[in-house]
């Protein structure tokens, strides 16, 4: 099935596996190069999208659109060749090159979560921390820290070879040597399984705090007349968050668990079992991440989609849904963050709204196009500050009437 020929190891599969192969890296790499390229596009055409947040979307975009554009042309080109043409430096480049833009979508995947955990859950700490300095800071961290761990392996600690059908290069976890068994083991903890343990973890932190916030929503829809559209559209945000969450996890550990899978077994030393298939395969479906987060991230993002619409003539279909049903989504994240501003305030302001504030929040909100995982911190403050002004006047009359009963009853 293979044989070594220096550098590389020849196999005897079937053409026809490598023609297939092919097929599939070019459909990954035309999608996943088009969708972000049409993401960054966004980006740059609308300046409102310049968000602190969306600078991790567009950070994002930028690690998949250069692993898509990097990995995908020298796959298919090897591919149909039936082996590596570009020698040893070039397969070293080649697999750098995958590290660096994979590892930094993974922890880039990480730093979202966290940053929507916190905002979501601790929103007036949210508003003194997050800004688009702190977070071109942090951006900067994820690539320093995904260049480390693509670095070693060409510093000494592990190498890159070709895998699978070797049309493609990675780092050496089929050799069994101590320094290739560290790597491995060190890179899958801290590049795969630590990263997902936390964002499983900020989502399921917000599943919880949108569980108690809808649950509250139902005690305040008995004061307002706005009761019914309130407790409806907080569900749907509920399950809209919900199901966006999901499929973030999912992708993610569907993408990347086939190769975790593979290289843990060959450092357990059973790399033996391990055929030429059963490793580039994981490989493709690995690189194949790059095409999921533009639509998970971005593409649902309705100023994205307007914006794309507006500028590509064939975009069209991606148009916003009507203003009537934008407002009453607005209408209930407005409820939702105002329920979640106040949780951290001050306990005692459990009964702070009235008709009349629902209505200046509603004003405040419908301005402000948010996905139910998105944020706004200078609408967040603008929302906490009506309600504190609302607080303390309606502190104000209540002293002013406890100050009048007092002189009625001497």
């Amino acid at each position: 099935m293979e044989r070594d020929h220096g550098f590389y190891r020849q196999v005897d599969v079937h053409a026809h596996a490598h023609y297939i192969v092919a097929f599939f890296v070019l459909v990954i790499g035309t999608v996943g190069v088009t969708g972000n390229a049409l993401v960054m596009y966004a980006f740059f055409c609308n300046k409102k999208l310049r968000t602190a947040p969306n600078y991790f979307i567009m950070n994002l975009a930028v690690s998949d659109f250069l692993m898509a554009i990097t990995q995908s042309p020298i796959f298919f080109v090897n591919s149909l060749f039936k082996g590596w043409i570009f020698g040893e430096t070039g397969c070293k480049i080649y697999a750098f090159c995958g590290a660096l833009f994979g590892i930094t979508s993974m922890i880039n995947l990480l730093a979202i979560s966290i940053d929507r955990y916190i905002v979501i859950t601790k929103p007036l700490q949210a508003i003194q921390w997050t800004s688009k300095r702190r977070t071109c800071f942090i951006i900067v961290l994820v690539w320093l820290y995904s260049l480390a761990w693509s670095l070693a392996p060409l510093l000494g600690w592990s190498s890159y070879i070709p895998e699978g059908l070797m049309t493609s290069c990675t780092w050496d976890y089929v050799t069994s040597t101590p320094a290739n068994k560290s790597y491995t083991l060190m890179l899958c903890c801290f590049v795969f399984f630590i990263p997902l343990g936390i964002i499983s973890f900020c989502y399921l932190c917000m599943f919880l705090a949108i569980r108690r916030a809808s649950r509250d929503l139902e005690k305040l829809g008995s004061q307002v007349r706005k009761s019914a559209l309130i407790q409806q559209q907080s569900i749907k945000t509920e399950w809209k968050l919900a199901k966006i969450a999901f499929v973030v996890i999912i992708v993610f550990v569907l993408s990347w668990s086939p190769y975790a899978c593979v290289t843990l077994i060959a450092w357990a030393g059973y790399g033996s079992i391990l055929n030429p298939y059963s490793k580039a395969v994981p490989a493709v479906i690995a690189k194949a991440s790059a095409i999921y987060n533009p639509f998970i991230y971005a593409i649902i993002h309705s100023k994205y989609r307007d914006t794309l619409a507006e500028r590509v003539p064939c975009l069209h279909f991606l148009a916003q849904a009507p203003k009537r049903d934008c407002l009453c989504v607005s209408q209930s994240e407005s409820s939702f963050r105002d329920l979640m501003l106040s949780r951290q305030s001050s306990v005692s302001r459990t009964k702070f709204h009235r008709v009349s504030s629902m209505s200046t929040t509603d004003t405040i909100w419908s301005d402000v196009e948010l996905d139910p995982i998105g944020h706004s911190l200078k609408s967040s403050y603008s929302l906490g500050a009506l309600r504190d002004k609302e607080y303390n006047s309606l502190s104000k009359q209540t002293k002013e009437k406890g100050s009048q009963s007092t002189e009625q009853v001497r």
